[in-house]
């Protein structure tokens, strides 16, 4: 039996993103678990993404590295807790690969793609370890920086 995360929301923990995007789920799972197409979306503009190393398995490592304007890099080291190919991807910052703790766990992020009438039903959960966390996201601007990222993978998915 394999466990899976739990899609309920917790309003003092989770903040979300849904959208119904115009591509199939497919070149939305690929955008999100293959290297070249995340550098090409997952940092809100005028960011960027360098690199992205991903070990897309449970238990796998990735490394998400995104860059300011000025060219200074922030790693964003994660590790792969569920995934259902072109159904869902769970991961979280609360271990850094090899189930080796991270020194503060901050969240762990639940991305489901469900087909509904033709399109896909794109769903990011940000589940965070406290309630104080989750303000502290929202605060630094996850529904404008998600919101903008999201337009850039639609933007991409639509091309590819």
């Amino acid at each position: 039996m394999t466990a899976q995360a739990n899609t309920a929301l917790d309003t003092n923990r989770d903040l979300v993103l849904t959208r119904l995007i115009d591509a199939p789920r497919e070149k939305l799972y690929a955008a999100w678990t293959r290297p070249d197409p995340v550098t090409q979306w997952f940092a809100p503009k005028p960011q960027s993404t360098p690199k992205a190393v991903l070990d897309v398995r449970v238990g796998g490592a990735s490394v998400v590295t995104m860059a300011d304007e000025s060219g200074t890099e922030y790693p964003n080291p994660g590790q792969y807790l569920e995934v259902v190919p072109n159904e869902k991807l769970v991961f979280t910052d609360a271990y850094i690969g090899d189930w080796e703790p991270s020194a503060k766990p901050f969240m762990t992020v639940i991305l489901t793609f469900t087909e509904e009438a033709g399109k896909t039903r794109y769903t990011a959960i940000a589940r965070h370890w406290t309630a104080e966390d989750r303000k502290s996201h929202e605060e630094m601007g996850f529904h404008e920086g998600w919101g903008l990222c999201t337009d850039q993978l639609e933007e991409l998915v639509k091309r590819i």
